[in-house]
């Protein structure tokens, strides 16, 4: 079969590899769709250090199961669409519900290989933990595919409290950022702002998802307090890795706002200047958002297949395998919404 492998940063090679065999508690399926995202082409050029080459990639995975040994209720045939990131299930975190912040965490294509392939294994730690959802019949592989994504959106704003009549402000038009909008519209935000410096990619995501008000240029802040008439935004969502963005996410919030750090900032450069007397008098709420838990996976599936959150649209190529390094590629210019691999 053929798959994508990292060996080294700048170092993918799509090459042939003997198709894999399930063993006990495992179940192997045939991968459909496997989309793509930053976080890859962040691998691409820097690895990680939880990758040990050579390691298939690609962590967005829905596939067809061919094979299930002791497995439970799979069998073949079952559509199915698999978490990327895998708890322990048994840490303390864990048994507290806190699955997003298990300090044993795992990964499927860094720990793992993952769906950049035609055939792959579910580890039986994935199905230990319910992190293989079947796919409801009203949507296919590719949007099945975008459940990971969603699903980490979906731990963001539930940390957010994003809710009925909020002003929301998304920092960030890239994928995540459109479903961020799409989602804050799901759960009754008032009006929903899209902000970006990529004039190009703000637009072609504005043409899609349709927020109240677009916003570019070095004056946000500005623009979000004139749109709120002074007040600020109940939520703002930093979807971008930029301490800039987080700076002025503080300074655009209304009193009492909850201010989500979505996107992590590089690891050279994590520091940001925070106004704590902001913080002090607004009464401002200042969240994190790490991932995501195999219930997230499946309420996003059912966010999709029931229509509140399409994605169908987003969705703007879709290669063969052979053609995964252009996908990543495209991601990393920006000219993407959403790319998705077609082993």
């Amino acid at each position: 079969m053929k798959v994508a492998r990292f060996y080294a940063p700048g170092d993918i090679r799509v090459e042939e590899a003997p198709e894999p065999v399930a063993g006990p508690g495992e179940i192997k399926i045939r991968v459909r769709n496997c989309s793509t995202c930053g976080t890859d082409a962040k691998i691409l050029k820097h690895g990680h250090h939880h990758i040990k080459p050579p390691r298939v990639m690609g962590h967005e995975i829905a596939g067809e199961v061919v094979e299930a040994v002791d497995a439970g209720e799979w069998a073949p045939g079952d559509r199915v669409q698999v978490i990327a990131a895998i708890p322990c299930g048994t840490c303390p975190e864990c048994l507290r519900g806190r699955m997003t912040v298990c300090p044993n965490q795992e990964s499927m294509g860094y720990h793992y290989d993952g769906g950049f392939a035609e055939y792959m294994i579910v580890p039986a730690k994935v199905l230990a933990v319910d992190g293989v959802n079947r796919i409801p019949d009203e949507i296919g592989f590719a949007e099945a595919s975008v459940a990971e994504p969603l699903a980490c959106v979906l731990n963001g704003q539930e940390l957010a409290r994003v809710g009925e009549g909020d002003d929301v402000v998304i920092m960030g038009s890239g994928p995540i950022g459109c479903l961020h909008v799409r989602l804050a519209r799901a759960r009754g935000a008032a009006r929903v702002f899209l902000v970006d410096i990529n004039a190009g990619r703000l637009e072609m995501a504005a043409r899609l998802v349709h927020p109240d008000a677009v916003i570019h240029g070095e004056d946000v802040v500005e623009q979000v307090l004139k749109l709120t008439d002074g007040r600020g935004a109940d939520v703002v969502i930093t979807a971008a890795a930029s301490g800039a963005a987080q700076e002025q996410a503080l300074r655009m919030a209304a009193r009492q706002g909850r201010i989500s750090f979505f996107g992590g900032l590089p690891k050279d450069n994590p520091i940001i200047q925070c106004d704590s007397n902001l913080v002090h008098y607004r009464e401002l709420t200042i969240v994190g958002a790490n991932g995501s838990s195999p219930a997230h996976n499946a309420e996003a599936l059912r966010l999709i297949a029931d229509g509140a959150v399409p994605v169908a649209d987003l969705i703007t190529h879709r290669l063969p395998l052979a053609e995964v390094l252009e996908g990543i590629d495209i991601v990393s210019r920006g000219e993407a919404i959403k790319v998705t691999v077609e082993p």
